[in-house]
């Protein structure tokens, strides 16, 4: 694995953020959050051993929390607030966190069902935005050791070797993905419609339960597509801007830009693309 560097500490003048975001400093901020992302991936998984069911909370519907997930969202918004002090964040056990122009969004333990269940599947998900746009993206998928990076004009990366998408071009010849509603039923039917449709006709759909890892996944051309519903930004926006920089295609349901704060993404390859959506609009979205 490519190691990320230890970059200097950049203090950000916000008037001249286009000039910076256009600079290599934008890389060495990257490599920075690989670091941490990194050392947060120790703790997690020095903590695999020592979680108890009574450290488990319940969030909502099948929507649970550990001390795990806490403590490493404090680390990375310690670390993250070190590296561009003057950020934002997005942050999903943390929703009292400032927002500003600049934000971090973070997943401190994307799949945290899997998780205290032992599967091991579960990321941490970081991104960076400047108002609506994803100027940095990094995932680090835990237990395979795997760190996705990607930034601003740059391609996407995988330990240090350039990633694309695949170049599968038919839906038949595909392997998908998707995650399962937990709590937002009311398109269950359309959404059965569409997944038998996968079902019958492409290589089969995977559920891993991290819809960052889903991501990183088709940006590195393991699947040749995914789609979900009910996520929010913290599970998305490091993954879009992989996929895009990797060359592939995101976007809502409609085909539009609504993808990070609109709980829906559509995220494939270039090729099947469009196939995928015009089977997805007839028996998912017109029902």
């Amino acid at each position: 694995m490519q190691e990320c560097g230890n970059a200097e500490i950049f203090d950000i003048n916000f008037m001249n953020f286009i000039n910076f975001m256009n600079s290599s400093e934008l890389k060495k901020i990257t490599e920075q959050v690989c670091d941490l992302s990194i050392q947060t991936a120790d703790f997690i998984h020095k903590e695999v051993d020592n979680l108890r069911t009574s450290d488990i909370e319940i969030k909502g519907i099948h929507n649970f929390v550990t001390y795990v997930d806490k403590v490493s969202e404090e680390r990375l918004v310690k670390g993250l607030s070190e590296i561009l002090p003057g950020t934002g964040f997005i942050a999903e056990e943390n929703p009292e966190l400032e927002m500003k122009e600049l934000n971090w969004v973070i997943d401190p333990l994307d799949g945290t069902t899997n998780f205290i269940h032992g599967v091991p599947v579960y990321s941490i998900s970081i991104a960076l935005m400047e108002k609506k746009e994803v100027i940095v993206g990094v995932i680090l998928e835990i237990n395979q050791n795997e760190c996705f990076f990607t930034c601003k004009g740059s391609p996407s990366f995988l330990n240090g070797k350039q990633i694309r998408v695949s170049e599968t071009a038919r839906l038949a010849d595909s392997l998908l993905a998707t995650g399962f509603p937990y709590y937002d039923y009311s398109r269950i039917d359309p959404y059965m419609n569409f997944f038998r449709f996968l079902m019958e006709h492409s290589h089969g759909i995977r559920r891993l339960g991290s819809a960052a890892a889903d991501l990183a996944y088709v940006a590195c051309g393991r699947f040749e597509g995914f789609y979900e519903y009910g996520l929010s930004p913290w599970d998305v926006a490091a993954g879009t801007i992989l996929v895009r920089n990797a060359g592939g295609k995101v976007t809502d349901f409609n085909s539009g830009e609504n993808y990070i704060f609109g709980k829906e993404i559509v995220a494939t390859n270039n090729q099947i693309f469009q196939e995928f959506m015009n089977n997805f609009t007839k028996l998912f979205r017109s029902s």
